[in-house]
């Protein structure tokens, strides 16, 4: 029975080992789920990684041992006593509630790392939508500036034209006051201008009677 008493006390070892770890590791399960923040900055990935590596070995050994008890029992030359088979049955039991108990933190860690990642991702999004949205702004304000600075430049041209044209109409006004004194300046010269009309005139007056006198002396000297 020596062996049994070895197995049994070594089932008890493991079993408060793994209550320990386990309620360590159920701790950091729901520390990741209620300050998922502090979690990933402090490190505590790799905490709930290495305590979830020491759970899991407790509890393989502890299955390897309740696997031994049970061949004991099943020796059909050292039977066990009432006892002894109630004590296997409770280890066996134990064992069985000790790995659903697992199970269900594993899927808890494993969800509150889903929303982790979930939330770091959206944050992630969140940061990157927003330095999207800013480089857009500014890219945005700078083609606005630039279309001020033409807009300025078009309307200094502008003004600049403007100014131009009136020192031009200035410019043309000026010469038609000079050509006004020039001409006021010379009394006779309108007096002449008209004295040449009239000699054209005349000379055209007196031509023509000359062709019409030639033209009818050669018609009446033809019609002999």
């Amino acid at each position: 029975m020596a062996d049994y008493e070895s197995l049994h006390r070594q089932c008890r070892t493991l079993e408060s080992l793994f209550d320990t770890k386990l309620t360590s590791y159920s701790r950091l399960a729901s520390t990741i789920t209620k300050n998922q923040d502090d979690i990933e900055a402090g490190g505590s990935r790799e905490r709930w990684k290495d305590v979830e590596g020491e759970v899991e070995d407790l509890l393989e050994k502890l299955r390897e041992t309740n696997d031994e008890l049970l061949a004991l029992s099943n020796n059909p030359d050292t039977p066990p006593s009432q006892s002894m088979s109630r004590a296997i049955q409770r280890h066996s039991e134990v064992y069985q509630d000790y790995a659903k108990e697992l199970r269900r933190t594993k899927t808890n860690v494993q969800h509150a790392l889903d929303k982790v990642n979930l939330l770091s991702g959206v944050r992630n999004d969140i940061e990157a939508y927003k330095s999207s949205a800013a480089d857009s702004l500014l890219a945005e304000r700078g083609r606005i500036d630039s279309s001020h600075s033409m807009t300025d430049q078009i309307l200094d041209q502008a003004y600049e034209t403007r100014a131009e044209f009136s020192r031009q109409s200035m410019s043309l006004a000026s010469i038609n006051t000079r050509m006004t004194g020039v001409i006021s300046t010379i009394p006779g010269i309108n007096n002449l201008l008209s004295m040449i009309k009239s000699r054209r005139r005349r000379d055209s007056i007196i031509l023509g009677i000359l062709i019409g006198g030639c033209l009818l002396l050669l018609i009446s000297y033809m019609s002999r």
